[in-house]
């Protein structure tokens, strides 16, 4: 299973063909913010969550602590580059380690030895949540991070899910030339 928890209530001008002219009241619900949606596809399975100091939701809680609060059981925390809370600089190699604020085990993903979980790792959870700001670049991390998270996932045989977010650069998409 792959879902992807996203919303758009747009109310913009389809007569405008200019994108950077357009108008619109667009409102973006992240998918952080769908607790009525996810919680009841997660409930009683162990979730890997895929995430950092940008999970945050639009209340300003990271979204491990409204699974925790919502009775999810997280198994293990998968980290990109930066950590999971997102202390270590750019390109620093992070070890795997245990969150201090909830006792879960923090799987590194830029450790500089493997890009991809191992087995022991995969082993934890039943599904994988990902809840990871971009920034909008072809060659960020975070994305490719996710990618090779899918594909152990396919290879494990185990579900996939994705909190989808804005591209914080708005409509604005660069073409290859």
């Amino acid at each position: 299973m792959l879902a992807i928890f996203f919303s758009v209530a747009a109310s913009a001008n389809p007569q405008k063909s200019n994108v950077k002219n357009a108008t619109s009241s667009a409102q973006v619900v992240l998918g952080a913010d769908r607790v009525d949606q996810y919680v009841p596809l997660l409930k009683g399975k162990r979730i890997g969550l895929l995430s950092n100091q940008t999970g945050i939701t639009s209340k300003g809680q990271h979204v491990l602590d409204v699974m925790l609060e919502n009775g999810l059981n997280v198994t293990v925390i998968f980290s990109p580059e930066h950590g999971f809370r997102g202390k270590a600089d750019a390109g620093e190699h992070v070890s795997s380690s245990v969150d201090e604020k909830t006792g879960i085990p923090i799987a590194s993903l830029y450790d500089g030895k493997s890009n991809r979980p191992s087995k022991e790792s995969m082993d934890k959870f039943d599904v994988l949540v990902t809840d990871l700001q971009d920034v909008g670049l072809r060659y960020y991390t975070y994305y490719i991070t996710m990618a090779n998270l899918m594909e152990a996932c396919i290879e494990h045989n185990k579900e996939f899910v994705v909190f989808d977010r804005p591209n914080p650069n708005g409509m604005y998409v660069d073409k290859l030339r």
